[in-house]
């Protein structure tokens, strides 16, 4: 059987992470969300698979290649132009001779796939879709089915008094190649808003399959952080990286941990990281590779990526930071802040929560910041008051500077 990664997403809602960063590449535990989806399909036998791009589409080429590092055979499929999620499936038809499993690139899951793709074949359906009962249902398909599980009503995003069921459609689907009849080459075409409508308007039957296990759609900044939390407390059904060197907490290689260094657990430090002595490592704390943790920093529920310098004094609050921030010494970063990478942070600035700074921006010292921060071109620049030029300069209440 083959399958098909949906790998091309900009990840709009997961900015400044995916500013230069394809969603399918943000990490979970320092791998990237889209090798998790193939390492299912590899659990369950299924090793040839189509990954179809578009938005940035050599990061997931120069990462995975061939896929043979992986132990199965990727052949990429690449956009011009956004098709969609049905049409960029239709954009892979050539290679898609039999029946095959769809699966987003950006979703995290340990279903069963085999269970679902049996469900599949006692239905003989031209369609199962994978189904997840949730809290919050506003962001996803909400499903409806009969005692057959034969999907009587199905509705995109709705609003609270528009939601009939707690179950959603998980983007997850067992199709059959005659899939492609309904599908135009070359148009763009989704298949919960347009695909899935259109058959069920021609009374030909999609099938709702009830999966057990875990699924979290990594489309918010908000999933992203709890599927960190997730993954700790082990309600994923994939190893955790690295060595557990005391109870919940797991680390790289090379790890340096300084003997007054105080850590409470889950966490996880990557390989080559330092921390120094008097720093505070709350629960909930990822560290990613190669950083560095100085004396009488503080983290707490916090995401930091690979080669992240946290300056002596610094408090880290539930904030998420990307590859290559320096922050200086005495800086707060403050409940849900998200910072790009190769952001540099200056000496005693704090970071409202909330707040989000655009990739290769500079905080200068003292500031204090309460509104996110994108990158500035020299247009946005000219069309600036003068008194937010000044306060860019630096030479009045220093709120930061961008170089051009």
């Amino acid at each position: 059987m083959k399958a098909v990664i949906m790998a091309g997403g900009k990840g709009t809602r997961l900015r400044p992470l995916t500013c230069n960063l394809p969603k399918p590449m943000v990490p979970i535990l320092e791998k990237p969300v889209m090798e998790y989806t193939i390492e299912l399909l590899k659990k369950y036998g299924i090793t040839e698979i189509a990954v179809t791009v578009q938005y940035l589409p050599e990061h997931i080429k120069q990462y995975f290649g061939d896929g043979s590092r992986c132990g199965v055979s990727l052949h990429y499929f690449e956009e011009t132009t956004p098709l969609g999620t049905a049409g960029s499936i239709k954009n892979a038809e050539s290679f898609l001779d039999e029946r095959f499993i769809v699966i987003s690139g950006d979703a995290l899951t340990d279903f069963n796939l085999q269970d679902g793709i049996e469900f599949h074949k006692q239905k003989e359906a031209l369609v199962t879709i994978f189904m997840k009962q949730v809290e919050n249902p506003l962001e996803y398909g909400v499903i409806l089915t009969d005692e057959n599980q034969q999907i009587i009503r199905f509705f995109e995003k709705p609003r609270w008094n528009e939601v009939f069921s707690d179950t959603v459609n998980t983007g997850i689907y067992v199709l059959e190649p005659v899939i492609f009849d309904y599908l135009a080459p070359g148009v763009p075409t989704d298949f919960s808003k347009e695909l899935f409508p259109l058959l069920m308007k021609k009374e030909i039957p999609l099938f709702g399959y009830s999966a057990d296990g875990y699924w979290s759609d990594i489309g918010s900044l908000r999933q992203y952080r709890k599927s960190h939390k997730d993954f700790l407390d082990g309600k994923i059904n994939f190893p955790l990286p690295g060595k557990e060197i005391l109870p919940g907490l797991r680390v790289g290689e090379d790890v340096r941990i300084d003997p007054l260094a105080s850590i409470n657990t889950p966490a996880y430090i990557g390989s080559g990281t330092t921390v120094r002595q008097n720093a505070k490592i709350y629960p909930y704390t990822v560290i990613g590779s190669h950083s560095m943790i100085s004396s009488r920093a503080s983290l707490k529920d916090s995401i930091l990526w690979e080669g992240v310098y946290v300056g002596v004094n610094t408090e880290l609050r539930g904030s998420t930071i990307a590859n290559g921030t320096f922050i200086d010494e005495g800086s707060t970063m403050l409940e849900h802040s998200v910072i790009g990478n190769q952001v540099q942070i200056g000496k005693r600035v704090t970071i409202k929560p909330e707040v989000k700074i655009w990739p290769n921006n500079r905080v200068v010292d003292h500031s204090t910041i309460d509104t996110s921060l994108r990158e500035l071109s020299k247009v946005s620049l000219d069309r600036m008051s003068k008194r937010e030029t000044i306060l860019l300069s630096g030479t009045k209440s220093p709120v930061y500077h961008k170089e051009i």
